[in-house]
């Protein structure tokens, strides 16, 4: 849901400037709590982590409820203090649920849950695509935001996300198909969590990771602000974001079939996978170029694109489109290549924060730059 609310561009509001400030202020906390986030998981257990994040959501959503009503400089200070608030939350529950992903599936079939996983956490996306686009369907070209429904609708499917955390298993309850425990359960501590993280930053396999970790968020703010965001109408923002997230499913899906079937040695698989998103990439980015070529002064100087136009709207809703296919599978590879490192849930939760926290620290950056 917040995916699909961020994916309007500008948080659903006409002038973007709020929104990225509060999503300056998300991107700085994630890169704290990103890297502590392992740590807390160890401690606390994906249930009381998972809700602990999860609740930091609809109180985003809300605040630009509010701001809907309250349109000034010093309003706000509810969407940035709500969007620092959301980044601890992500940190916590980004951790919460890499653990889960990456340790829980037999090795044999990890590609496979992590590609389920990507399809559930997108179906979120498509239906919050659905809520603005009925819900503003009729509203004007040069409306300054979805309306206050919208927003609501948001909140009331992230505090249901939120309470169904607590029907989490604990870990030491999970058993696999052929009967094997999903983990060793152990009792960490403040003093060794601290260490581990810490031990993280020696390990040249992570060190490598970081590479791709990088890259791996820092194209949202150009792909919702200055594509979906600058480019379409408001309703055919929340349709884009449909096909955007349902491109996601199609590519977690495919990529992890792959990494699981493609060949019988995991290295080829690997391999394979490596080679196919590049090459999607190279040509994926290469349309964006040429999408970007059109603008003026970095700026889409054009009337703004309507759904049922056809011809004209066709060509950037395909390039949107396959931006979220390469997205997923992006993220796809970076996990199933964590994954083959360990198949500890609590080594498995410091990486995947590692790596979250040095990807959403693009995002900070580049949310930064975007203001000046």
């Amino acid at each position: 849901m917040f995916n699909a609310l961020s994916g309007l561009g500008g948080g659903g509001q006409l002038d973007h400037s709020t929104a990225d400030n509060a999503n300056t202020a998300l991107y700085a906390c994630f890169a704290v709590f990103g890297v502590l986030g392992g740590g807390v998981h160890n401690l606390l257990g994906p249930r009381i982590t998972l809700l602990a994040g999860a609740l930091t959501y609809p109180l985003y959503a809300a605040s630009f409820l509010y701001y809907n009503h309250h349109k000034s400089k010093s309003s706000q200070a509810f969407p940035v203090t709500a969007g620092a608030l959301l980044g601890a939350g992500a940190g916590l529950l980004w951790a919460a649920q890499g653990a889960i992903m990456t340790s829980y599936p037999p090795p044999s079939r990890r590609g496979s849950y992590i590609s389920l996983f990507w399809c559930l956490f997108n179906l979120g996306g498509v239906l919050g695509g659905l809520l603005p686009f009925s819900l503003n369907y009729h509203r004007g070209d040069d409306a300054a935001s979805v309306n206050d429904g919208t927003y609501i609708a948001f909140m009331a499917f992230m505090l249901l996300g939120a309470a169904l955390a607590l029907l989490l298993l604990p870990p030491s309850r999970i058993v696999r198909d052929d009967g094997t425990r999903a983990t060793r359960v152990t009792y960490s501590s403040v003093s060794t969590e601290g260490w581990e993280i810490l031990k993280l930053f020696t390990n040249w396999r992570m060190l490598l990771v970081l590479t791709p970790a990088w890259a791996s968020n820092f194209f949202y703010t150009y792909q919702f602000n200055n594509v979906n965001g600058a480019l379409f109408t408001l309703r055919t923002k929340g349709l884009n974001n449909v096909f955007y997230w349902g491109a996601q499913m199609v590519g977690s899906a495919g990529i992890g079939y792959l990494l699981d079937f493609g060949f019988e040695s995991r290295r080829r698989r690997g391999l394979f996978g490596v080679a196919l998103v590049a090459v999607l990439g190279t040509a994926i980015w290469g349309g964006g170029l040429a999408n970007q070529l059109r603008y003026t002064d970095g700026k889409w100087g054009e009337k703004l694109i309507d759904f049922k136009e056809g011809r004209r709207y066709a060509g950037p809703f395909l390039l949107y489109f396959s931006y979220g296919l390469l997205d997923a599978m992006f993220q796809s590879l970076i996990y199933w290549i964590i994954g083959a490192l360990a198949n500890d849930t609590q080594i498995l939760s410091r990486m995947v924060n590692q790596q979250s926290d040095w990807s959403w620290t693009t995002g900070l950056l580049l949310y930064y730059c975007k203001k000046y």
